[in-house]
């Protein structure tokens, strides 16, 4: 027979382990286990990651201070059948149960994709994917499939016009086909009435003008020449005069190596040969800035169709509408450029 003494010595044993078995899971589930006394952190989690890459992660950079209470929870919340590919905030101080139904949830916090230059669409695809869990290949590869039955009409030869150059809010995890959905719309809010509207009082679509302001910007690295250029161009177009813009040879010859263009790169039979063929390229030579879309929708009115870099080699252009001041203009540029070149040879005797 159980004496009464083992009894109550088993009910205050079991009282005991009771007691110390809940203060155990209360610390699991709501004590600091995160960040404890460190400033908010960031976990990427990888699109195909699983728990093991979680855990992992958070060990590795010491984000967790007990990886087994956690795992313990995390296991009990089925955590392991629901992780979700992002970036999450693991704030200071966090406890498991805060952190597990944050990522049970999925409810990451949004990065940023900025892309502001580029010659060509594999230029741009590398900073548009810097941030983002979708490679640069993949991004290439969504845009090949994006182009047959794009809403605008968009080819090979002008979907670079659809890039707005500006930093935008996305997901991690966003795919290839969202992300170029977003990057339409983005398209469409810059295109407003307002622009459309100076489009169209110029005789051009967005994607012209989008060509033309990429020109204008190879021409030229200052801003406020640029509606000066522009103006320039659009006087050409207008008149039907060739736009005879060395960028557009570069751009035909592949070769963006090439700092004086020659008379023999003047001969390539390209639909970007804007010595031969009047009128604007197919599409952009580049991805044109903001600055300079605006400037050719704001160009500025004059009768230059002619332009040759100064000779103080300050980066600006000196105009004219007429062939024998721009001849005069060229041989005091060119007379300038030799002084430069013997100088820079002695220099180096």
């Amino acid at each position: 027979m159980i004496s009464k003494r083992t009894v109550w010595a088993g009910m205050v044993l079991g009282s005991v382990l009771l007691s110390s078995f809940a203060f155990y899971a209360y610390q699991i589930v709501y004590s600091p286990n995160f960040q404890v006394g460190k400033q908010n952190a960031y976990l990427v989690i990888p699109v195909g990651g699983g728990f093991d890459a979680v855990r992992d992660s958070l060990y590795k950079y010491d984000m967790v201070q007990d990886v087994v209470s956690f795992s313990f929870l995390a296991k009990l919340m089925h955590y392991q059948e629901a992780v979700k590919p992002g970036i999450y905030e693991i704030s200071a101080n966090m406890t498991n149960i805060e952190a597990i139904r944050m990522l049970r949830s999925g409810n990451q916090k949004a990065t940023y994709i900025t892309f502001s230059y580029g010659r060509t669409l594999q230029d741009i695809a590398e900073p548009i994917t810097k941030n983002i869990a979708l490679t640069k290949t993949e991004f290439l590869a969504a845009v090949a499939a994006y182009l047959p039955n794009n809403p605008d009409g968009f080819t090979s030869q002008t979907i670079l016009a659809m890039f707005i150059p500006n930093t935008y809010q996305v997901y991690y995890d966003v795919t290839g086909e969202k992300l170029l959905k977003r990057l339409n719309r983005e398209y469409h809010t810059f295109w407003n009435a307002e622009r459309t509207a100076k489009a169209e009082a110029l005789g051009l679509t967005p994607v012209q003008v989008s060509t033309l302001a990429s020109i204008v910007q190879a021409e030229s690295s200052k801003a406020d020449e640029a509606p000066v250029i522009a103006g320039l161009y659009y006087n050409r177009l207008q008149r039907g005069i060739p736009l005879q813009a060395d960028p557009t040879l570069v751009f035909a010859w592949g070769d963006f190596t090439l700092k004086r263009v020659l008379n023999k790169h003047k001969e390539i039979d390209s639909p970007y040969n804007t010595y031969k063929y009047a009128g604007l390229p197919p599409g952009p030579i580049n991805l044109p800035g903001i600055h300079a879309i605006d400037a050719v929708l704001n160009y500025q009115k004059h009768n230059y169709i002619y332009m040759c870099a100064k000779e103080d080699f300050s980066g600006y252009h000196n105009f004219t509408a007429s062939l024998t001041k721009h001849n005069a203009n060229a041989r005091r540029y060119q007379r300038a450029l030799s002084i430069e070149m013997r100088k820079a040879k002695q220099a180096t005797n």
